[in-house]
């Protein structure tokens, strides 16, 4: 019996393993920066319903965000330019300036409850709403989950056309 040392052979577990920590960094880097742009995207196409008199005090209402105001046009306060269309809505006793940079479509007037998608903005001198859409009928979705925000609009309207 031969009780010589053999011969070491390497195998793969002896050697050393090189780790491609560059591929792996990238991946990393836009696996992060792909969650932020989903968290980002989520955040932004959602547009909270608020009432006037939540724009600034509501979570989800904030100044600054992308949201869908509603409230009714107030008696004498459309004004139109060549640029814009400007009027005042309110709710709950709360007045907010709209502008916005088309003309309202459909069977919009003073007196009526409305829905206005955008932005609102602090001026300095006050908060402006700046919409790109004004939405007159609401949709049955809206008019479903908001019943009572509807018959205090709709309650509101009556009262300013009975104003003049």
């Amino acid at each position: 019996m031969d009780l010589s040392p053999r011969e070491v052979v390497p195998t793969a577990q002896g050697r050393k393993r090189k780790r491609p920590w560059l591929a792996m960094s990238v991946l990393g880097l836009v696996l992060v920066g792909g969650g932020v742009m989903v968290v980002m995207f989520l955040n932004n196409a959602v547009d909270y319903y608020c009432n006037v008199d939540e724009v600034g005090v509501k979570d989800g209402c904030d100044v600054g965000r992308n949201i869908r105001i509603q409230g009714v046009v107030q008696e004498g306060s459309v004004e139109q330019t060549a640029a814009e269309y400007s009027f005042v809505i309110a709710y709950n006793g709360k007045e907010m300036p709209i502008s916005v940079g088309s003309q309202p479509s459909g069977i919009f007037q003073e007196c009526i409850p409305v829905v206005v998608r955008g932005q609102a903005v602090d001026e300095g001198d006050g908060v402006v709403f700046l919409g790109d859409e004004v939405i007159v009928k609401h949709d049955n979705e809206y008019d479903a989950e908001n019943a009572d925000r509807l018959e205090q609009s709709n309650a509101e309207a009556a009262a300013c056309s009975q104003k003049g």
